[in-house]
């Protein structure tokens, strides 16, 4: 039996404003560092608000340059939901494309891989549904923000 693929349906687009990177130093797999989220805004056809100063990506840096995101922070919708947001991820490209984005250069998503896993978490029964979802998200890295599109899997 074949089951039916999985669709998506863009959900919002979160602009995530960020920190200087904090460096820990080496780690049992690598590179770790703390990157401080701070702000930001969120932009969807159902949901409007803003990114929360709380939260942090934990970041590992493989060797090989690949970045294990791991993320948790808040956004606050217009009518007044919180809404917890647990994201991983991914980021990989050419050792070129990488060094560009370590010095803030904006660099065109097409020349690198980032993609997320979200689950989004609230108390408010306006928003409840959102607890029973599960999202995936296509980012970039800009200067001193992400941008992820983040998308319902139905």
């Amino acid at each position: 039996m074949t089951l039916p693929a999985p669709e998506l349906r863009f959900f919002c687009d979160l602009f995530v404003e960020l920190a200087p990177i904090r460096e820990m130093g080496m780690g049992r797999a690598g590179q770790r560092r703390i990157v401080p989220i701070i702000g930001g805004r969120v932009e969807g056809p159902g949901i409007r608000g803003r990114i929360l100063n709380l939260g942090a990506d934990w970041q590992t840096i493989l060797a090989d340059g690949h970045a294990d995101l791991d993320t948790r922070y808040a956004m606050e919708t217009e009518d007044g939901a919180l809404i917890e947001i647990v994201n991983k991820g991914i980021r990989h490209g050419p050792p070129e494309v990488i060094a560009r984005i370590a010095r803030g250069e904006t660099v065109d998503p097409a020349e690198y891989y980032m993609r997320t896993t979200a689950r989004l978490e609230t108390g408010d029964p306006k928003y409840a549904w959102v607890n029973r979802a599960h999202f995936v998200g296509s980012g970039t890295r800009l200067a001193a923000a992400v941008q992820i599109s983040l998308y319902e899997v139905l």
